[in-house]
């Protein structure tokens, strides 16, 4: 995310279109308009790549790798990082349109793919397969919970107009932090627990805001996908997040 703020100076394709916070009313509404209207294409390609996966193989064959030691999620996890940063690079390319999408459609499968498993507990849970009873409002709930999140910080920055860029420097230290807890406890063996899932949902409604002001502020209008982008990806973090603490809550 950091590094699309390194971005705004592209000196190729686009370089001449303003900043949001430059621009004319109507550019930015149109800006507003492409960003969000991403946003919510690249959701949903989301949940069509789910339910299309989850009518194939991989999501037995991956969950059976991944059982198969802590190392494949290590490897699962260095993969993921890898290939969202390559996503990154694409989406604030400011040479090339499609190279842009090419960076969003990439990171969107990216994500699918993180998420099998998950989702695949979320289904066993809806069917009561892990002991408990069954339970299928989890994935729902979850979604809801989501949305009400992200549309209420939403809100919050384009009523109030603050610039958040000032969380900066805390969300790069927490990133960090939390990147080097979920490693070690792979490594190690030991659970973060749920207060660690309620600060990763701190954490990921502390990026939308800053997403959500640099939106406002900060993006030149030209650089809707890599808006969005940004935007989707502290979405799937808060969802990743906000369903793993009502999965945590049937044990």
């Amino acid at each position: 995310m950091v590094s699309q703020l390194e971005s705004f100076s592209g000196t190729s394709y686009g370089a001449h279109a303003p900043v949001v916070a430059a621009a004319s009313p109507a550019e930015r509404s149109a800006f507003l308009v492409r960003t969000y209207g991403h946003l919510l294409g690249a959701i949903a390609l989301f949940a069509v790549l789910e339910v299309a996966l989850f009518n194939t193989s991989l999501p037995n064959a991956m969950l059976s790798k991944l059982a198969s030691g802590r190392y494949a999620w290590l490897l699962f996890m260095a993969g993921f990082v890898g290939v969202s940063m390559l996503a990154d690079r694409w989406a604030v390319s400011s040479t090339s349109r499609g190279k842009q999408y090419a960076g969003l459609g990439l990171y969107t499968v990216c994500q699918a793919v993180l998420f099998i498993p998950l989702i695949a507990y979320a289904i066993v849970a809806a069917q009561g397969a892990d002991g408990g009873e069954p339970d299928a409002s989890i994935l729902p709930r979850a979604v809801l919970v989501t949305a009400t999140l992200f549309g209420g910080l939403t809100g919050v920055v384009f009523l109030t107009r603050k610039d958040f860029s000032f969380l900066r420097g805390i969300l790069m230290f927490g990133g960090f932090a939390a990147l080097g807890l979920v490693v070690a406890s792979v490594l190690f063996g030991f659970s973060l627990g749920m207060a660690f899932s309620y600060a990763m949902v701190a954490l990921a409604c502390g990026y939308i805001l800053y997403d959500t002001s640099n939106v406002m502020q900060r993006y030149r209008t030209d650089q809707h996908v890599a808006a969005s982008l940004a935007l989707f990806a502290s979405v799937m973090l808060l969802f990743w997040y906000v369903l793993r603490i009502f999965l945590d809550r049937r044990r």
